[in-house]
């Protein structure tokens, strides 16, 4: 006799969830062997329902129940009502099973007496030849392991007759163990099916397959994960982690409840790296929740117990062994049948190209091979051991002033990170980027060039334009760091953010980069941040949803870095403060905001000496320099025409940014070398104009000069003219003599005295006083053996008043006739030596000024005259001086807060822009050119076999024109080819 079957329907409310289970209803009433009672459940409002005489006709009864009632507790309301002899077949409002499926499901059950679960095979209701599921597993660790879902469906496993679990969706539970075989709702919606798969086999059972019986489901039923990346990722990982807990033993039961929260920081980790951000908090929210299910997971263990009669190793076995699991998850490395456009660095002259650029820079800084430290205009040197460059990274007290806290220029970070990578001399790390600077810009310039265009000529052409910059080779031979930097990481920026809407490790590489430009160059911040609302525009204007979260994520690690800084000027000063250049401020040259500044900034020159043309040609013809840039303007103006206009146009508005932020960069003084107004440096600007015309010109060359002569007598022209323009800048290492301003050091700032007694970064505290030329005098204090770069703050460049100990008074009164203990006093705050420097170019206020202070000095009690230094004079205490002021208990709180948030940010960007294989092959099966029309053909390079073709039928050709010509004159004019032998031709020539 028929095993006697009761179907529990699970419905949830709306027109569309109605038409669903009026068509599961038409489903069962067709069935070869029909249901001997039908109880739908509805989760909501079942007014509907029960006036339909369709539904009326067929349930036995209908249970109304709360909106959020779970699967597991709406089978657990209709199970009073199956009777006692009945097994129960597990349904949902989406669940359509096909004619036959529940008579092959009896069937089953009726064949295998040890089968306690019958689970069938779930299909797309919309394409029933892909497999949702059939049969699920789980690893040593608990994970669970669908075994067929996302496969076409062509019967290979129709064979497999058992597994660990199925899918709760339409699984026949056996009559005799039913009451036993209750869904968890601890589980929340989630691996309900594999938990009752779990308890069967725990106690005896097996669950049986039965390919044959086929249901049809939907994506969105009410036994289905819920929607949405985060809430499935919440519910899947808390159904594991509950699992973990009922299934473990009792002695290892702690160990498993105390690893949780360290097991979501690691699985954290896993998810940044492998591009999964959406699933981190749900992670730490699921590891929070199963902590704290004492009951649940009390009643779930109690319900094993009391069914099993086997121990764990039965069911181990039909587990997913480790290599199984690598196997099931690997999506085909490879199969992506090859990339639209190959990098080709090596094989299309990129590292040629950068090492020809190497080669220059040796022979442009010959002399610096050999200088430990690099020194000249806004260089200094760096602290000489690594972690005190990270101290001066973090928030705290800062390296200049006294007694002054609070947060490092986000410059300091960049510092800290190009020192790290020369341990033994952090200094030297300066060196090397000065030497590197031209093949680094080359490199920079091609790998920006491959978002652009896929011909390797061009790509050479980028790089070669963007290293002969003039904005960069001022920088380069003026000492600006913050300059070259910024013109060294602007490709980067340029080359991961115009692909962050595409993948998570392009936006996490991106926002690295651009934390670092902002870093470097503040004033670029309002410039960068338009393009990012400009991207973010375009990119929802195309429904890309997820590519627009991408690229939210660009400024927050930025964000993080700016925040401390940007509110301590908002209560400090002036908020426009923080856009201030970092590091040394140098009154180097660079244009003005008059009419002769701007001039030569429209033409790109920072400085009005065009890129020192001016000191090698009279006045009348430097001037024509700017038309040597002439070539490269016109052919970024003409991209806004050319069939990729659109990319055309965004780069042109990348250019007009930065031109913009130069013009009102030059007008803008917020920083001052001692007390004299600085303006912020328009290189950057100018940088971020160059990479919007370069990158325009290369969409003229690539898209509108079609021709390839005339392409490449373009991008020849252009290319000469800017190398011609660079060669100045270029030469004049060599030809600048006594007023080259890159140097040989110095190695420290302070007398070797002064460095020799802070060896090993001791907090030594150093007056300095500088006479001025207007009669002034300026004080400062430097901190330990050297005034480094990475300890410059804005805090201090851009005050207008006091911040910190006000130790002008005492420094004016240190030069004066009164009377008092100064040095008591200077010892008091830490300070154990002073320091006349020397004024550079000093007139004669400065010199009297100088010589008054030497002679108070040196009246003065309890000083030292230590001597005469090529620093200045310097005199030490004579008392020990008090140890530096330490941070408060909540400075010290904050401290931790804002370098804790910091980090927790970069950590996790870092971990975005790891690349992992799978982030690869996405990348490769994409075109690395964006903003390609669609009628755009591909670029491919030719290879060597090709061209072995070509010459061969060349030769045949040749051969054949030959023979013709001999036949000719034998016999008379050779006859017209016909259209056979022309339609053979044009076919050999496609192939």
């Amino acid at each position: 006799m028929p095993a006697r079957v009761h179907a529990i329907i699970v419905a949830r409310p709306g027109s569309s969830a109605r038409a669903q289970l009026l068509r599961t209803l038409d489903a069962l009433r067709a069935q070869t062997t029909p249901p001997s009672a039908i109880t739908l459940v509805m989760c909501g409002d079942a007014a509907g329902v029960r006036e339909s005489e369709t539904v009326a006709g067929l349930v036995e009864g209908i249970i109304e129940a709360r909106h959020g009632t779970s699967f597991a507790d709406a089978v657990e309301l209709a199970r009073p009502r199956v009777a006692e002899d009945a097994s129960l077949w597990l349904l949902a409002h989406d669940t359509a099973p096909h004619p036959r499926a529940l008579e092959r499901l009896v069937g089953s059950l009726e064949r295998s007496p040890s089968a306690a679960i019958i689970a069938p095979k779930l299909v797309q209701v919309d394409d029933d030849r892909e497999i949702v599921s059939l049969g699920v597993s789980m690893t040593a660790l608990g994970r669970s392991v669908e075994l067929a879902a996302g496969e076409l469906d062509q019967g290979q496993h129709d064979g497999r007759d058992e597994a660990l679990g199925a899918d709760i969706r339409g699984l026949l539970i056996r009559s005799e163990v039913r009451d036993d075989l209750r869904p968890d709702r601890a589980l929340a919606g989630a691996d309900e099916g594999l938990d009752l798969g779990v308890r069967a086999r725990l106690g005896g059972g097996r669950v049986v397959l039965t390919p044959s019986a086929r249901i049809s489901v939907s994506p969105d039923g009410p036994a289905a994960l819920p929607a949405g990346r985060s809430r499935s990722a919440f519910v899947t990982r808390l159904a594991q982690l509950h699992r973990r807990l009922s299934y473990a033993p009792t002695p290892a039961l702690p160990l498993h409840w105390l690893a949780l929260l360290p097991l979501a920081l690691w699985r954290s980790i896993t998810h940044l790296v492998g591009k999964r951000p959406e699933a981190v908090l749900p992670e730490w929210g699921a590891a929070l929740t199963a902590m704290f299910r004492f009951g649940a997971i009390a009643r779930s263990r109690r319900s094993i117990r009391s069914f099993r009669t086997s121990s764990w190793a039965s069911i181990t076995p039909l587990r997913v062994s480790r290599g199984e699991l690598h196997r099931r998850l690997d999506d085909g490395h490879g199969s992506e049948g090859g990339a639209l456009s190959e990098l080709h660095f090596f094989s299309g002259g990129g590292a040629w190209a950068v090492l020809a650029a190497l080669v220059v820079s040796v022979a442009a800084f010959t002399e610096m091979l050999a200088w430990p430290v690099l020194g000249g205009g806004a260089l200094l040197p760096l602290r000489r051991t690594v972690e005190a460059l990270w101290n001066d990274a973090a928030w705290g007290l800062r390296g200049v002033g006294v007694d002054l806290v609070g947060p490092a220029d986000p410059f300091a970070s960049v510092i800290a990170v190009l020192g790290s990578l020369w341990p033994a001399g952090p200094s030297f790390a300066l060196v090397l980027l000065w030497i590197l600077a031209l093949p680094l810009a080359v490199l920079g310039g091609w790998f920006a060039a491959t978002r652009v265009t896929d011909r390797a000529g061009l790509r050479i052409f980028a790089g070669v334009v963007w290293a002969c910059a003039p904005t960069f080779l001022t920088a380069l031979v003026d000492g600006r760091p913050t300059g070259v930097l910024v013109h060294l990481l602007l490709p980067w920026l340029f080359h991961t953010a115009v692909v962050a809407h595409r993948s998570w490790g392009a936006a996490g590489a991106a926002s690295i980069v651009f934390a670092a430009v902002a870093a470097c160059s503040p004033s670029l911040v309002p410039a960068l941040l338009v393009l990012w609302v400009i991207a973010l525009a375009i990119t929802l204007g195309g429904a890309r949803f997820r590519g627009a979260v991408r690229l939210l994520w660009l400024p927050f690690p930025a964000a993080a870095l700016f925040a401390p800084l940007a509110l301590w000027q908002q209560s400090h000063g002036s908020l426009i403060a923080a856009l201030a250049d970092p590091g040394m401020i140098w009154a180097g040259p660079q244009a003005s905001a008059d009419a002769a500044g701007r001039l030569a900034l429209a033409m790109g020159f920072p400085t009005v000496d065009l890129g020192g043309w001016l000191s090698v040609l009279p006045a009348p013809f430097g001037f024509w320099a700017g038309i040597l840039l002439a070539p490269l303007a016109v052919l970024a103006l003409m991209s806004a025409i050319a069939p990729r206009w659109r990319a055309g146009i965004t780069l042109l508005v990348v250019a007009l940014l930065g031109f913009a932020t130069a013009f009102l960069a030059v007008g803008i003084a917020v920083s001052f070398a001692q007390g004299t107004p600085v303006a912020i440096w328009p290189g950057a600007g100018l940088s971020l104009a160059w990479i919007g015309v370069t990158g325009a010109a290369l969409v003229t060359l690539d898209t509108m000069l079609t021709m390839p002569r005339i392409r490449l007598l373009g991008a020849t022209v252009a290319a000469v003219a800017v190398v011609v323009s660079a060669a100045p800048a270029l030469l004049s290492f060599h030809l600048a003599g006594d007023e080259r301003v890159l140097t040989n050091g110095p190695d420290s700032t302070l007398p070797a005295y002064v460095a020799a007694q802070a060896a090993g970064e001791q907090p030594i505290g150093t007056l300095v006083l500088t006479p001025q030329n207007d009669g002034g005098l300026a004080a400062e204090v430097v901190w330990g053996a050297s005034e480094t770069l990475g300890a410059q703050t804005t805090m201090m460049s851009t005050a207008t008043n006091i911040h910190g100990s006000d130790i002008t008074d005492l420094s004016v009164d240190l030069l004066s006739a009164r009377d008092f203990d100064a040095a008591g006093e200077l010892g008091a705050e830490g300070i154990s030596y002073v320091l006349l420097a020397t004024t550079p170019r000093a007139d004669d206020r400065a010199v009297a000024l100088n010589s008054a202070a030497v002679a108070a000095l040196n009246q003065r009690d309890g000083f030292v005259h230590a001597g005469t230094t090529d620093r200045g004079e310097l005199w030490s205490l004579q008392e020990d001086a008090s140890d530096r002021g330490s941070l408060t208990a909540g400075q010290h709180a904050t401290a931790r807060t804002v370098t804790t948030v910091q980090l927790v940010l970069l950590i996790a960007a870092l971990l975005l822009s790891i690349p992992t294989r799978a982030s690869r092959r996405a990348a490769r099966a994409q075109s690395r050119i964006v903003g390609r029309a669609p009628d755009e053909p591909l670029v491919l390079p030719r290879h060597p076999d090709d061209a072995e073709m070509d010459a061969v039928a060349e030769s045949r050709e040749l051969h054949a024109s030959d023979s013709a010509s001999a036949a000719g004159s034998a016999d008379g004019p050779a006859p017209e080819p016909t259209n056979e032998a022309t339609d053979e031709s044009e076919q050999e020539e496609k192939r």
